[in-house]
Formats: C-alpha cells, sequence, structure tokens
C-alpha cells in the first residue's frame, strides 16, 4: 500500500530498499467543469466549446542545483535524458481518460553522479491566450510505482488552491548521501510557460 506524503514532506526510495531501480512516476489531474455562462465547457474535450487544456508534465534535472544543459530537461519535445536515466514516455494533449495522465521512467543506477535532483513540474500550454490556470483543474497527483514490482510506492495528492497559477513544482527526487529521497513540494507559480520555470534553476 503507497505512502501518502503531504505537502512539504520527505521520504526516502532506496534507503531500506536498495534493488529499487527503475521507477514509474506518474502524474494525473481531472478537470473541473464550468457550468455558469459555459465559459470553458467541457475543459479536456467534452461538454461545449471551451478549448481543452493541455497540461505538460516536465522533469528538470539539477546539477549541484543548477540547470546548466538544455539536454537536461527532459519534457515533450526532449523525451529522453542524454543519459537514458529519465524517460517521458509522451505528451498527453487533453487530460481525457483515468489513470496517470503522463508517465515519466526514472532508472536510478543510470543517472550521472553529478545530477543531484530531478524536480518534476507541470504548466499549462498557452495558458494567457487560453485565459487556463490550475484552479481549473482538480484531483492532481504525483506517484511512484516500483517499476519491477509494480508495487506503488508513494502518492502525493495537490490539494491545495491553485486558482491563478499556471505552473507547479509537484516534486523532487533527490540524492541523499548514496540514497535517493522523495520530497512533496506543491508549490504554485504565474510563470506562463516552461522556460519561465527554468529561470528559477539556473545559475
Amino acid at each position: 500500500m503507497a505512502i501518502v506524503l503531504q505537502k512539504g514532506q520527505r521520504i526516502d526510495l532506496t534507503k531500506g530498499n536498495p534493488t529499487l531501480e527503475r521507477l514509474v512516476v506518474g502524474l494525473g489531474w481531472d478537470p473541473i467543469e464550468q457550468k455558469r455562462g459555459g465559459l470553458l465547457g467541457g475543459l479536456f474535450g467534452g461538454g461545449g466549446g471551451g478549448a481543452d487544456m493541455d497540461i505538460d508534465a516536465s522533469v528538470i534535472m539539477l546539477r549541484d542545483d543548477s540547470f546548466k544543459h538544455n539536454n537536461d530537461l527532459v519534457y515533450f519535445g526532449n523525451l529522453t535524458s542524454p543519459c537514458g536515466g529519465v524517460q517521458h514516455t509522451g505528451d498527453n494533449l487533453t487530460g481525457e481518460g483515468d489513470g496517470d495522465d503522463e508517465q515519466v521512467i526514472v532508472q536510478l543506477s543510470r543517472i550521472p553522479q553529478e545530477v543531484n535532483r530531478l524536480i518534476f513540474v507541470v504548466n499549462i500550454y498557452d495558458c494567457v491566450r487560453r485565459k487556463q490556470d490550475f484552479g481549473q483543474v482538480a484531483n492532481a497527483y504525483i506517484r511512484v510505482v516500483n517499476d519491477t514490482t509494480k508495487e506503488e510506492l508513494i502518492k502525493f495528492n495537490l490539494s491545495d488552491n491553485y486558482q491563478g497559477l499556471t505552473s507547479l513544482t509537484v516534486a523532487e527526487i533527490y540524492r541523499h548521501g548514496s540514497d535517493w529521497k522523495f520530497g512533496a513540494i506543491g508549490s504554485g507559480s504565474t510563470d506562463a510557460n516552461l522556460s519561465a520555470m527554468l529561470q528559477h534553476y539556473s545559475k
């Protein structure tokens, strides 16, 4: 049974589980139907006439807590890191359907030693023009699954009010000595795109 974390909590991944190697990190979200005035219809393609909401999950790989190389960004335009340790399974353009909306495969042993953090973020594509924000999204979560045993290890539900915010830093997987840990972050910002989010990590 998965350990359910609250915002700000951290937990060991590999300490006590040294054989843990291949992870599936799943991110999911649901639309909130905007009924009054039909402003957005069904955000994810259902309902009447509103634009779909295209939410993109990405991984920012930090070297000594800094984003240093463009190839260290894994997203829909760069699905696999050069080391092969982080692989995005592809962009979900509408968010329709049950289960994870997007997934990232992480192979811990293939992450270069100088990479100390993997930051998982989500942003709304073309959010300014479409006038969309995370206040129009519910049931957002991130979960970590042991890909070998298919056991769900961790789940973090993003339950804060993200009204007016267009980007979320969801969680991180980071080195702690020789082990790896998971941290539940769940912080939002008004960054309009992924490039703006990267500025926070560029030194």
